[in-house]
Order: structure tokens, then sequence, then C-alpha cells
């Protein structure tokens, strides 16, 4: 339609909505996220680990580049709803990879909201997310706790790795005084 390959050169409206849904899509952002838990909770925790953290990094990368192009106001009400979306579908839940995902569908969610306003706030949250992320990851993946139930056996494997284990899940739901809420809060500060 535009003539171009340029994704950065996009002049119609259809064509700035069909990229941002696209690269929601991607992301796992409400109310393009029903793939998103389904998948992670039927791979093993290492391919749900790289499904959660490596693949955010280049539809991240492109809505850093395409932010001019993006809608906003769909991308602000995606957000809000990938936000609600993960904190509700949540807290339910007793599998650890289904929760993670719900957690990715949150915190992407936060990023989407700031992505417009703020992107140095976006690349931090980014980076914070990967690191909890990953440290919760593999935590599951040297406890071999697939629910719960199974992290309550940690501690006789290990009473260091039960704490940190704790302390990422915490700092990951945003607890204040952790590194997990700092993004939050600036996001609510912008």
């Amino acid at each position: 339609n535009t003539g171009s390959w340029d994704i950065t050169q996009t002049l119609t409206s259809p064509s700035h909505i069909l990229l941002t849904m696209a690269l929601a899509m991607k992301l796992g952002l409400a109310p393009l996220h029903f793939w998103l838990p389904e998948v992670i909770q039927g791979s093993t925790m290492t391919t749900a680990f790289i499904i959660t953290t490596w693949q955010k990094i280049a539809p991240m990368s492109l809505i850093l580049l395409t932010m001019n192009n993006l809608s906003t106001s769909i991308f602000l009400l995606m957000g809000l709803l990938s936000s609600l979306v993960g904190g509700w579908g949540g807290l339910n839940q007793t599998q650890t990879r289904k929760i993670m995902a719900y957690s990715s569908i949150a915190h992407l969610g936060w990023m989407a909201t700031i992505s417009s306003i703020m992107t140095n706030i976006l690349i931090m949250n980014l980076l914070i997310y990967l690191i909890m992320t990953t440290s919760v990851f593999f935590s599951l993946i040297i406890s071999k706790s697939k629910t719960i139930q199974d992290t309550t056996s940690t501690w006789t494997l290990s009473p260091t790795l039960t704490i940190i284990m704790m302390l990422s899940l915490l700092s990951l739901g945003g607890l204040p005084p952790l590194t997990g809420f700092v993004p939050k809060w600036l996001i609510m500060e912008e």
C-alpha cells in the first residue's frame, strides 16, 4: 500500500493498526494473548524461559523503532487490558509456567503503556523484567518445580535457592521494597 518495504515510513492508518496488532500478538498483549499461557504450559521449562524473555526483545525493539507510526490509543488500551488480564489470570493458577505466562502478559502491559510516553523507562522496565524472569526460571529449572506445591519441597533441597526464588517472585510481583516495584512506580509517576 505504501510502495515501500520500510516499516518506519508507513503513511496509512490501516498499516499503523496492522503493525500495532502484529507486534501485540507477537508479544502476547491482551486481547491477543490467548496463545501465550497455553503454549508456555505445553512447553518445557527452558522453552518457556526463551518465549518469555528472548522472544520479547525483537518486538520491543521494533516498537522502539516504529513508535511514531504505531497507534498510541490502541497501544494504551492493550497495555491497560494486559495489566488487568495478567494480574487476574495469574491469581488462581497452580502451574508455575502459567503463572509466569500471566506475569509476562501483565509486565508487557505496563511496558506497552509507557512505550509512547517515555522510551527510556520502557528500556529500563524491559531489562529489569528480563533479569527477574531469568532468575525465577533458573530457580524453577534447578529445583524442578512445575507447580506451586513443588516449590514447598525446595527448602530441603536448598534453603538459599528457596530464599532467592521467593525474593525473585516477590520482586516480579512488584512488592514495594524490591527491584520490581521501581519500574511500576516510575510508570505511575509518568
